[in-house]
């Protein structure tokens, strides 16, 4: 668990706004011995963290790491199970619902995964962390009047979420799942949830929005957001390859 920690540690100092104030700090710290290079990386981390601000950028990176099409349910007729992913962000208590409840981001999965649930009626699996899986089933329950069959509340990552979820669906005879999480997020999940044999039809949600207006110019938080966690993706991939290559884990 130490190391799972220090993961996701090393990710928010690499990620932006981290990873580019980091950079113009060592530049402000080297610029007495080394003007230009100091000079150069105060620079170049102010830039970059100004244009991952910016939609247009966001949107680019988002677009990068959208690998999947919206899912067509003709398709993906022959699923037996709904499976939707953590990540997001939850609310150990929410005083208005009396209990948890799912954040924005981690919302948009679940408001996907029930329009999903109502249209195949297919039963549903969440998966995540402790207080996280409690609140996507509240979430669920309370919000969209679906049923939860599964909840894994022991994942901390998206490898985790594979292997928990495929010990619960073979244990009831599940193969076939529809996957929903966000379209920057799928391709990893994709490959994670085939490496322990589950056939998946990806059900992307959160999709971006490529029309162009000029306030995409306009740096805000919502776009670093954006940017940050499309960034993630599209080094995490090729992290999981050679994480798999190396077998340094196994299902």
């Amino acid at each position: 668990m130490f190391f799972l920690h220090l993961k996701t540690f090393v990710k928010q100092l690499v990620l932006p706004p981290a990873g580019p104030l980091l950079l113009a700090l060592v530049g402000l710290l080297l610029l007495k011995r080394r003007p230009m290079l100091g000079r150069t990386l105060i620079l170049v981390g102010i830039a970059s963290l100004w244009l991952l601000s910016t939609p247009l950028v966001a949107t680019a990176l988002a677009q990068l790491a959208e690998y999947y099409p919206p899912l067509d349910l003709q398709a993906a007729a022959g699923a037996q199970a709904i499976v939707i992913l953590g990540g997001g962000g939850e609310r150990r208590y929410a005083a208005e619902y009396e209990g948890p409840a799912a954040g924005p981001v981690l919302l948009e999965r679940l408001a996907y995964g029930a329009f999903l649930a109502h249209k195949t009626g297919l039963p549903v699996l969440v998966t995540g962390a402790l207080i996280e899986a409690a609140a996507m089933r509240a979430s669920l329950e309370r919000n969209f009047d679906v049923q939860t069959r599964w909840v894994d509340d022991r994942a901390y990552d998206t490898f985790d979420n594979a292997s928990d979820s495929a010990q619960l669906l073979k244990a009831d005879g599940v193969q076939r799942i529809i996957l929903v999480t966000h379209a920057t997020h799928m391709r990893r999940s994709v490959e994670e949830f085939r490496a322990v044999g589950l056939q998946v039809f990806p059900a992307p949600t959160g999709m971006s929005d490529s029309s162009f207006q000029f306030s995409v110019l306009v740096p805000g938080p919502d776009a670093l957001s954006r940017s940050s966690t499309a960034l993630n993706e599209l080094l995490g991939e090729p992290a999981r390859r050679v994480l798999e290559a190396t077998h340094l884990r196994r299902h």
